[in-house]
């Protein structure tokens, strides 16, 4: 399986955004990707008010743009994440949506961990004032592979990743928008942990650069195999990185290294309930 993944520099203006995303859609296809993968928040990175009335449903106007480049292309597209409108509220939820070959949508998922930080000097961010956190862990099967949903600040919890991977995914997605503060030092450290720790392989397609004035994102958009070794890294600019997805590597690795198989969930549950 060859994926892609297509890093941007989103801002304040929606139709900018997607005209990009999409273009980097063609370029991916023009790879030979059979998945591609956008970043979190593909539609608008601005202010609380402007990511508000960025608001779609779905299906809506924007997921109709990207299944119709999901069917022109025939290929897999996962639109990392946009601002999906909830019916009767004022905030919104961080939605990923992956499309099949022919464009239908295959599922959905809403981040479940919302990022509520305040770092004097440098971070501070409160995403549950305009977000309504998810409630379910979500896999979804891409022609017989099963593939587990997070978005961002998921990553920082291992226990959705554990619970994917023992429902059999072997690709973890991790559309992001991680800031530049944390993600110099803990976005690559992190993607190859839920790599290793869930032999999978992770694909990672992140913003990259200043989207308003005092905010930027770290980029470098990743492929990891379940080894850990990264197989594609992107430049700090807008662009698509592509790997091939080898399962019998990941096999081997699983039959040679049984870390799954060597789970103790009897001593876990106890040490749960006390």
């Amino acid at each position: 399986m060859r994926v892609a993944a297509c890093q941007l520099n989103s801002k304040d203006n929606k139709e900018e955004n997607i005209r990009i995303a999409l273009e980097l859609l063609d370029k991916a296809a023009g790879f030979g990707a059979d998945v591609a993968v956008l970043p979190e928040y593909t539609d608008f990175m601005g202010d609380n008010a402007g990511a508000l009335a960025a608001m779609e449903q779905i299906p809506g106007p924007l997921s109709d743009r990207i299944a119709a480049k999901a069917r022109e292309h025939k290929m897999w597209v996962l639109l990392g994440s946009m601002h999906a409108g909830i019916e009767g509220a004022n905030q919104c939820a961080n939605t990923s949506v992956l499309f099949d070959r022919d464009g239908n949508i295959a599922t959905t998922y809403q981040k479940l961990h919302l990022y509520d930080v305040d770092l004097p000097g440098r971070v501070v961010y409160k995403e549950s004032d305009t977000v309504v956190a998810g409630t379910e862990v979500v896999t979804a099967d891409i022609e017989g592979t099963i593939a587990g949903l997070s978005i961002c600040y998921d990553v920082r919890f291992p226990e959705i990743y554990r619970l994917q991977a023992l429902n059999g995914a072997k690709i973890l997605f991790v559309p992001a928008a991680f800031m530049l503060y944390t993600g110099r030092d803990h976005w690559e450290l992190l993607l190859r942990a839920r790599a290793v720790e869930n032999q999978c392989f992770v694909v990672a397609a992140g913003q990259v650069g200043t989207y308003m004035p005092g905010k930027a994102c770290a980029g470098r958009s990743m492929i990891i195999d379940p080894w850990g070794t990264v197989l594609a890294t992107a430049p700090d600019t807008t662009g698509v990185i592509v790997a091939d997805l080898d399962f019998s590597q990941l096999n081997k690795i699983r039959d040679e290294l049984p870390s799954l198989l060597n789970r103790r969930p009897d001593v876990y549950a106890l040490g749960e309930a006390a």
